[in-house]
């Protein structure tokens, strides 16, 4: 029985599937296990989210070095950064499946329990509830830029997602599966590559202000071994509507803490902020390097996995052993995997 045939029999408990009678198929399925979280260097680069955990309707202005941003509020308040959540999960299945060999589209089916548990958070009917209001804020939300995109400067209005529907329910009104339209703004930067690999820590941040400097350190430490800001620029980097003297306060809290995912931060003379890498063969894609044939290899070995993930993960434990020298990294990956499966 298909879906929508079940949806037809089970009243009350399906909802119909319109989207694909509308789209005839054509959408991209979340269904690639263990992708690495991805995030597009854009958004990562400029404040497009609020910080604040409350209702936030203020209109945000940002200009900086020839890039400007207006992010409009709808009633329901601004996109936050812990909405964004949804977008980096749908990022990171486009992005592993395109370096799977798949073909992607901007229309994403997801299962909205995969989602919650692949970015950390609560499975309950509550958790279920904050992830409608999230998909209604990113919908509502409302960007002017002239960020470029793909190779792509135009100054452009959008939604950060065009539409969401929920397609199958529970009789109590729970959401099973969701259909995403993604922006044709961030589509873009998904095919272009323009997106960058993010800690699985990220999304055990607990404030919205450490997720936001962990994205900038990623964007712009990366591979490098530090990066100087001034705790101004900081500040409007990172769309804080804290004053200064706050925001510093909150910074030095995180350098007491000293727990962002692969940075250390430190205070610096003349109001800098210094971020070092703390340790390099714990950013993803160093160490052993793996050839293309044999994460084919993988891929047989592991149908279904997100072979990027997992070399990830075995660089990740080559880096916790001591990075002992291997005469062949490939033989020694294949190796781990099949230990793993």
């Amino acid at each position: 029985m298909t879906a929508g045939a079940a949806g037809q029999a089970g009243a009350g408990t399906w909802l119909p599937d319109r989207l694909q009678q509308a789209r005839g198929g054509d959408f991209f399925f979340c269904d690639i296990f263990d992708a690495l979280p991805k995030d597009d260097m854009a958004s990562m680069e400029h404040p497009l989210f609020s910080l604040s955990t409350r209702p936030d309707r203020r209109i945000l202005s940002y200009s900086h070095n020839g890039v400007e941003v207006t992010v409009v509020p709808s009633v329901r308040g601004l996109a936050t950064l812990f909405d964004k959540d949804i977008l980096i999960y749908c990022i990171s299945q486009l992005m592993a499946a395109l370096n799977a060999g798949r073909a992607v589209t901007r229309h994403i089916r997801l299962t909205a329990h995969d989602l919650l548990v692949a970015t950390n958070r609560e499975t309950s009917g509550d958790g279920y509830h904050r992830l409608r209001e999230a998909f209604e804020r990113l919908a509502g939300t409302r960007i002017t830029t002239n960020v470029v995109t793909g190779g792509v400067e135009a100054t452009t209005g959008f939604g950060l997602i065009e539409s969401w529907q929920i397609l199958r329910a529970t009789q109590g009104g729970r959401m099973v599966q969701v259909a995403v339209t993604l922006s044709d703004w961030l589509f873009r930067a998904v095919v272009a590559k323009s997106v960058l690999t993010l800690s699985r820590d990220y999304f055990r941040l607990r404030k919205p202000l450490e997720r936001r400097v962990y994205e900038l350190a990623r964007k712009h430490c990366g591979r490098q071994p530090e990066w100087r800001v001034s705790v101004g620029v900081l500040a409007m980097k990172s769309g804080s509507a804290s004053p200064l003297r706050v925001f510093r306060k909150m910074l030095r809290d995180m350098i007491a803490t000293d727990h962002l995912p692969d940075y250390h931060l430190a205070e610096e003379p003349g109001d800098i902020l210094l971020v070092t890498r703390r340790d390099r063969g714990a950013i993803a894609g160093e160490g052993p390097q793996i050839k293309p044939a044999t994460l084919e290899a993988a891929r047989a070995l592991m149908p279904g996995w997100d072979v990027y993930a997992l070399e990830a993960d075995w660089r990740a434990m080559w880096n916790r052993s001591g990075r002992p020298r291997l005469r062949s990294p490939d033989a020694a990956f294949l190796g781990w995997l099949k230990k793993r499966g």
